[in-house]
């Protein structure tokens, strides 16, 4: 009996003390359009913005957030390490000295029951344990876009910040890299270049992009940087209608496919995604209150409409997820009314699992985007069809689930078999095919509405 409790006590701490390295680091697939683990196999990117988890999260908190997060099927939390220069945990321990970005505050030892000696940077540690235990990787942004304005973040500070970070990160299997904040790569360009050529001169292992403001794509200035990897955009929180300004009226609206498009299209190959579209229960355009609120089939169609276009994943975001908010709290923004311990249970949440499940459960490496397949497809905006296919499948999505038809002959496969899929609860419903040939039109179950959305799949 001895030998057995020896036995399962060195499991126990053997198991546990490899915990925190149970994930691999990422790298990019051969054709350069998507993200693979360190032994090959597909990785589809399923994101959540808990931009100030490292701030307003104790260790209890932090726990509950992950595991709820893990069994929803999210892998990648997007989070800022320093959202202002005067950044503290709810421990009251500040990331830096008098606000100096080169001046990380560091001390001794890490023991969570000595206040003296558990600092910031063991909070983040802490996080990012417990996250790759999950198997949950961090994408970390530096410093955000609205902090690094300060006249106090010099290129030479930033260099010395970001030095810190890539060393003591570096040795993290699940760890990515989000250079920027909310934030076009013109302001402050001098900061994020060096941002991005120091931290991969001392950590060459992590990928990195650029998290750009919103209706941008890192694109715009970053895509032949050797320190981004992979290109990522952020869709936004506007309406068609709120796209008021000359910037962004050339730019794409609620149409985030078409970032897409533009991004996949440029050479050399890289992976890109949507990393900030619209949050689950925010305003339409984020400062009015008073606006309706996006809701979770709305978050659908971001999701499907980019990931069909050839995204490598897809970012979700809830608005009191995003910011920790407890009801009372003094920093709370966005006309936010919940609190984060009930909407991480959001609908829209919930969903996001069963677009990953589908991608996955196809031949993910040869999947491409494919909009010949779709016949006659001159609807505008929500009526648009979106599609995908590899050797032997091919989808569409519909957001309105509306009648269209797919052109057989473009599909490079013999049809055999097809089926509806619910984005909303990943059901499928087997679909009679009488025809198998040409032009064949297809009715998706329901009637025609904004959120009855449907994902075709052929076989």
């Amino acid at each position: 009996m001895k030998r057995l409790f020896v036995l399962l006590f060195l499991w126990c701490f053997l198991w546990n003390s490899a915990g925190a390295q149970q994930v691999q680091p990422l790298g990019v697939s051969g054709n350069k359009r998507f993200f693979q683990t360190a032994d090959g196999k597909p990785f589809f990117w399923l994101g959540d913005t808990g931009w100030l988890l490292f701030v307003k999260c104790s260790r209890e908190d932090v726990l509950k957030y992950l595991d709820t997060r893990q069994q929803q099927g999210f892998n990648v939390i997007q989070v800022m390490v320093l959202h202002t220069l005067a950044a503290k945990n709810v421990y009251g321990h500040y990331a830096l000295q008098d606000g100096d970005i080169s001046k990380p505050l560091t001390t001794p030892g890490s023991d969570f029951n000595d206040k003296a000696a558990y600092d910031f940077w063991d909070h983040v540690d802490f996080v990012i344990d417990e996250a790759a235990k999950r198997g949950i990787y961090m994408a970390l942004v530096p410093v955000w876009g609205s902090a690094a304005k300060d006249d106090r973040v010099t290129k030479e500070r930033a260099a010395v910040y970001a030095k810190f970070l890539a060393e003591r990160y570096k040795g993290h299997s699940n760890i990515i890299w989000l250079n920027g904040g909310d934030i076009e790569g013109a302001t402050r360009m001098d900061v994020w270049q060096t941002i991005g050529a120091t931290i991969k001169k001392y950590d060459t292992a992590h990928l990195m992009t650029y998290h750009p403001r919103g209706r941008y794509s890192s694109t715009d200035w970053f895509h032949y940087e050797k320190w981004l990897d992979f290109n990522m955009f952020q869709s936004g929180h506007r309406t068609y209608a709120q796209d008021t300004s000359m910037k962004e009226k050339h730019r794409h609206g609620e149409d985030n496919w078409k970032y897409v498009v533009t991004d996949y299209n440029l050479k050399p190959a890289k992976p890109v995604l949507d990393g900030e579209p619209s949050y689950e229960n925010i305003p339409y355009g984020l400062h009015d209150s008073l606006q309706p609120r996006w809701n979770a089939a709305e978050v659908r169609r971001y999701a499907y409409w980019s990931v069909f276009a050839g995204a490598a994943g897809f970012t979700y975001g809830e608005n009191a997820v995003m910011q920790f908010n407890t009801m009372g709290d003094a920093d709370a923004n966005f006309g936010v009314y919940n609190n984060w311990k009930e909407t991480i249970q959001s609908p829209g949440a919930l969903q996001m699992q069963y677009l990953k499940s589908l991608m996955l459960s196809y031949g993910y490496f040869y999947r491409k985007p494919a909009q010949e397949i779709i016949a006659d497809n001159t609807q505008k905006r929500y009526n648009y069809i979106l599609a995908t296919k590899g050797n032997d499948y091919a989808m569409a999505y519909t957001y309105t689930g509306r009648n269209f038809s797919v052109n057989t002959s473009r599909l490079g496969f013999k049809l055999s078999k097809a089926a509806w899929y619910s984005p909303i609860d990943g059901r499928e419903q087997e679909i009679s095919l009488k025809v198998k040939r040409g032009i064949v039109r297809f009715d998706p179950p329901g009637e025609p509405a904004n959120g009855n959305d449907w994902v075709l799949i052929l076989e």
